[in-house]
């Protein structure tokens, strides 16, 4: 049990420097290599097209980031719960976390009991409830656009500078290790290894972070949470799914879509755990 946690406290250390140091590349390779060599500009003053590509991969980083700070500034632990369970050596609970009532979990890894517990999300390093369930699933689908949208300028750099045609299906499947291997042998340099290798991160993030998307609104439009899922918990009262996501995503959800901003207003027992702050 000690090993397991101590595990898992570590990956809760390295997830979010992991996630800091992908965007930082990310952003690094964009405008230093990505922009200036698929969009040339014949005068000191950036193209047309480079300036709007920045745009988008900014507007997409920014709310990608936005919502990731969102989701770690509005905790969803109880401010007012006092009973912390122990584990005793005996417990059979093999999950991260205490099952309470009333909607009400302990989790092991923040120590704190959360409202209405979705899951731990390592990448931000708390758990996921119902204060901050809106700014997850925001997250990532940005961060989802942001991954899938360096991949395809990923593509089209290596298209442009070393020549490669992806036109073949197979050539993504073959492109790791051959170019695994033509390093090497020292056939390429290591910065097209790097930018290989990033266009498989890219992938694997943007579709993570996409299936965590759509199970994310299917739970919250079912009124459920991961957590009931995993424990054959059926909800008791169940609510229309238009009712279930304006609970989560507030009246004000389109403002939501474009900013990293608050579109659900403070319920009574939220401005009660403030004061009582």
């Amino acid at each position: 049990m000690f090993a397991r946690m101590l595990k898992l406290r570590l990956l809760n250390a390295v997830a979010p420097a992991y996630f800091f140091t992908a965007t930082a590349v990310t952003f690094v390779l964009h405008f230093c290599l990505f922009v200036p060599t698929i969009f040339p500009s014949p005068g000191p003053a950036p193209a047309g097209p480079a300036l709007l590509h920045a745009a988008v991969f900014l507007f997409l980083m920014f709310n990608a980031l936005g919502n990731y700070l969102m989701t770690i500034r509005h905790p969803a632990e109880s401010a007012n719960e006092t009973a912390v369970p122990v584990c005793s050596p005996d417990c059979p609970d093999r999950v991260d976390a205490h099952y309470l009532l009333n909607g009400r979990h302990f989790c092991k890894l923040c120590r704190k009991v959360i409202l209405k517990r979705d899951h731990h999300c390592f990448f931000t390093g708390n758990c996921i409830g119902n204060k901050n369930m809106r700014y997850f699933i925001m997250f990532c689908i940005y961060t989802s656009c942001t991954c899938l949208y360096s991949l395809v300028l990923g593509v089209a750099f290596l298209t442009v500078e070393y020549s490669i045609s992806f036109e073949n299906p197979l050539t993504f499947l073959t492109l790791l290790p051959l170019s695994t291997g033509y390093f090497f042998t020292g056939a390429i340099s290591g910065l097209q290894l790097f930018l290989v290798i990033m266009l498989y991160v890219w992938l694997g993030i943007g579709l993570v972070c996409a299936g965590f998307c759509c199970q994310q609104v299917l739970l919250v439009a079912r009124g459920q949470t991961w957590c009931q899922l995993q424990r054959g918990q059926l909800v008791e009262s169940r609510s229309p799914w238009r009712s279930n996501l304006r609970d989560v995503f507030g009246t004000r959800w389109a403002l939501g879509l474009v900013l990293p901003v608050q579109t659900v207003e403070p319920r009574c027992g939220d401005t009660a755990e403030r004061k009582d702050r």
